[in-house]
């Protein structure tokens, strides 16, 4: 991940509404949700769900999945584990066994989606 990806990245999740959706397709798995179940869990309308699901992929920090009539969201979790990464890349002035347990919990496997 480069400094304007991540910059992206932050700013995305800079807003509420979208680190809660982001915590919350993190804790769907692969299964992950659809839109409409995200507008509820957060309390906002449809519209507003649209805007922020929109700004969230346009910063790689989700995926949508047309699945029957419903379109279905997930983390990214490779995006995900690279702004992490990204963080810790220089980290701790040479000492890097510091942040080893938060880059490897960086690269844990995403889960697969139930099929």
């Amino acid at each position: 991940m480069d400094e304007r990806q991540a910059l992206a990245a932050f700013g995305a999740l800079s807003q509420e509404t979208r680190l809660q959706i982001v915590r919350l397709l993190v804790v769907a798995g692969g299964d992950g949700m659809a839109a409409g179940a995200l507008a509820e869990k957060v309390e906002v309308s449809p519209s507003n769900i649209s805007f922020h699901l929109k700004e969230l992929e346009r910063a790689g920090l989700i995926t949508q999945q047309r699945e029957s009539r419903s379109i279905i969201y997930r983390a990214a979790y490779d995006a995900l584990a690279g702004l992490v990464r990204f963080l810790m890349e220089d980290c701790c002035g040479g000492n890097p066994e510091i942040c080893a347990p938060a880059t490897a919990a960086a690269s844990c496997c995403a889960p697969e989606p139930k099929t």
